[in-house]
């Protein structure tokens, strides 16, 4: 299994990275599929409320998908062993969502470098909801995603295995740009353009 492991602002011995290399390699074996790989990246976060927070971010790459996990902890052992269980329960969810789903109705549309485009564009905008107020009017980095034509549904799953809160696609049906995003109040909701017919 392929897991690359970084840390940001973390003391990455090798201790430390076989400990990771064991949970969530033990993890990733629920479901034993080709190609997979796995990214985690180990990081301690400036917050003056709780300085001592350690926060583990696991990405896998599964075919044409991309399940992702983020945990903390005030112990980064137990942020891992989080990390672990939770990318396990959205490896099983995959399989029964997409795998299943596929071998019944045929491929699914999603694409890893939609996916991750997408979910790095979500976690930029979760870092500009929680920065500090002087940057609330600030645009501070743009990001170009490739979208994939997908059904409402598909997209949907995407968004649930991805863990955020929106998810922007190409609805197949109509060949325009939707975003699939989670209500406050639980569901989801979509947004599509309103496109005005031209009289004859």
């Amino acid at each position: 299994m392929d897991i690359k492991v970084s840390g940001r602002k973390v003391a990455l011995n090798d201790s430390l990275r076989g400990y990771v290399e064991e949970k969530i390699g033990n993890a990733l074996k629920v479901f034993d599929v080709q190609p997979m790989t796995c990214d985690v990246v180990l990081r301690v976060d400036k917050n003056p409320s709780n300085p001592d927070r350690k926060y583990v971010e696991v990405t896998v790459f599964v075919r044409d998908s991309v399940v992702r996990v983020v945990t903390s902890d005030a112990n980064m052992n137990a942020a891992i062993d989080e990390a672990a269980d939770k990318v396990s329960r959205q490896l099983r969810k995959y399989k029964t969502k997409v795998i299943d789903r596929r071998q019944r109705r045929g491929r699914a549309a999603a694409e890893a470098e939609a996916a991750q485009a997408a979910a790095s564009a979500a976690e930029d905008l979760g870092g500009l909801i929680e920065g500090d107020e002087d940057d609330d009017e600030e645009l501070v980095r743009e990001k170009l995603i490739e979208l994939t034509p997908m059904t409402e549904e598909e997209a949907l799953v995407q968004t649930d295995l991805l863990g955020h809160d929106f998810y922007v696609f190409e609805n197949a049906a109509t060949g325009l740009v939707n975003v699939i995003y989670r209500r406050e109040n639980g569901g989801y909701g979509i947004i599509k353009p309103k496109i005005e017919e031209m009289d004859d």
